[in-house]
């Protein structure tokens, strides 16, 4: 309980700290989550198989910034409720087009032997896209309204449904029943063999679709109004008594309500289908006006986001192909481990500054004080991790994963003042939406993946690879740095920052 006295102190700080702090006590405990189970993880699962569910959820990440359109930052930027129920429409449209056809794609490739994914790897990559465009969207509805509390508790359960699932199943398939015994193998012991990819997969959907249902559960969404019940059934039978009347339509209107909850958005779209064709796969007229009003983020934004989700993942396909399965499966834990703090922390603090930088823009025309705030929490929370991965990580990462993992710890010793740099320039990035600059961040992603093609295909050795990449992402970042803190402090040309959403 809180006292008097840490109310008070609450109340005094500025609005961006106040927020802050309300989505980073969420974001702490969900950041300890997946950082626990990796110890355990490692143990129960060979590093070819923690890399091939890398190269799933790689993919998974670049399709959900295509399946968003990069609409859930007009959310933020344009709050008005009908608007918001527009854009969720929107992306649930382009989402699910993208998860059909992205899983009948991988469906024709893995008959013709074109990808390497397990079958059950490529029949849920499409849904698993599917459900992180939905939980993309849904936090930024909680952020344009300062919903950080719920955004937080959403996150805790997502991650904590995926450690959950993931450990439940890795240890289901670790147990004697399924484990060689004296050189042979019972029969669904065979059947089963190498599915710890498949586990860490099912792991991940069923954390999505956990942290969705919270926090869809814990925010009022403008989605589609329900229609009001026909007529009650008081009033076609008089006479029953008031009490037995009032309980029966009671739960009559809970029944027609989830009813209408479920079906309603199918009937529409049928009857759609059936007075307009093939037309009413397309959007609608409203949802088209509102991708034209806000078509700087998908022409703009989106293109810049998936070559940034590309480069991420390029290291890992490349390193798989040059160098083997075991160092691409080094390189995936590195990653794991390193983008923890970036994912949850970081992802914490671009909550808050999407909401302070697009109110100073509209009040002040420039959003200085939010930026200033944001960097100096981005490097007072980044900067002893950092040091402490480039001095002591090998030891570090043999101690924490088993000695079997000392080459991720050199690597991400190797990597540390990178991650640091991404740390905090992440969140700060969301300047260039707000100020209207998604062109220029488009240069910059472009010549990104350039300087990490180069520095992977490099003939040279895994490590000397790394330093390479690292080393050119670090310097494209003190660019982007300055880049961004330079458009805070600039006023906006007329008409730049409607563009921009």
């Amino acid at each position: 309980m809180r006292t008097p006295n840490a109310i008070s102190a609450m109340s005094a700080l500025p609005t961006f700290w106040k927020h802050l702090l309300t989505v980073l006590g969420g974001s702490l405990a969900a950041q300890a989550l997946p950082i626990a189970a990796a110890p355990l993880i490692t143990r129960l699962c060979s590093p070819a198989e923690l890399g091939a569910f890398s190269v799933w959820l790689g993919v998974v990440a670049i399709a959900a910034v295509a399946a968003t359109l990069r609409m859930e930052f007009a959310m933020v930027v344009d709050p008005a409720p009908i608007r918001q129920r527009l854009c969720f429409g929107v992306v649930a449209w382009s989402s699910g087009w993208l998860a059909l056809l992205l899983t009948l794609a991988l469906i024709a490739a893995r008959l013709l032997d074109l990808v390497a994914l397990s079958w059950p790897g490529v029949l849920t990559l499409g849904m698993a896209a599917w459900l992180t465009a939905g939980m993309q969207t849904t936090l930024a509805y909680a952020t344009s309204h300062n919903g950080f509390a719920a955004a937080a508790k959403a996150r805790i359960a997502a991650a904590g449904g995926v450690a959950a699932v993931q450990l439940a199943l890795l240890g289901l398939l670790a147990m004697p029943l399924f484990a060689t015994t004296a050189g042979s193998r019972p029969w669904w012991g065979a059947q089963l063999a190498g599915v710890g990819a498949d586990a860490l997969m099912a792991g991940q959907l069923a954390g999505l679709a956990i942290g969705l249902l919270v926090a869809r559960k814990l925010l009022r969404l403008p989605l589609r109004s329900l229609p009001k019940s026909p007529l009650p059934l008081s009033q076609k039978n008089p006479l029953r008594s008031a009490q037995e009347s009032s309980v029966q339509v009671s739960q009559d209107a809970s029944l027609q309500a989830l009813a209408h909850r479920w079906a309603l958005p199918w009937l529409l779209w049928l009857r759609r289908l059936r007075h307009r064709g093939l037309a009413a796969l397309l959007p609608t007229a409203a949802q088209r006006r509102y991708l034209r009003r806000h078509r700087a983020f998908w022409r703009f934004t989106l293109p810049s986001s998936l070559l940034n989700a590309a480069v991420g993942q390029l290291p890992l396909l490349i390193i798989g192909a040059r160098h083997g399965a075991l160092a691409a499966g080094l390189f995936a834990l590195t990653q794991r481990v390193l983008a923890a703090p970036i994912s949850l922390l970081a992802a914490s603090v671009l909550e808050v500054f999407k909401r302070e930088s697009v109110r100073q823009y509209h009040e002040h025309g420039d959003c200085r004080p939010a930026y200033r705030h944001a960097l100096r929490v981005l490097l007072a929370l980044g900067a002893a991790p950092a040091l402490v991965l480039w001095v002591a990580s090998p030891a570090l990462f043999s101690l924490v994963f088993g000695t079997d993992w000392r080459g991720a710890g050199e690597l991400a010793q190797l990597m540390a003042p990178l991650f640091f740099l991404n740390f905090v320039a992440g969140p700060l990035s969301y300047v260039f939406s707000v100020a209207g600059r998604q062109k220029i961040e488009l240069l910059w992603q472009v010549a990104l993946f350039a300087t990490t093609v180069a520095a992977f295909v490099a003939p040279l050795s895994l490590a000397h690879n790394v330093l390479a990449y690292s080393i050119g992402y670090s310097l494209l970042y003190l660019v982007y740095l300055h880049l961004s803190y330079r458009y805070a402090l600039d006023r906006p040309q007329a008409g730049r920052h409607h563009a921009a959403g």
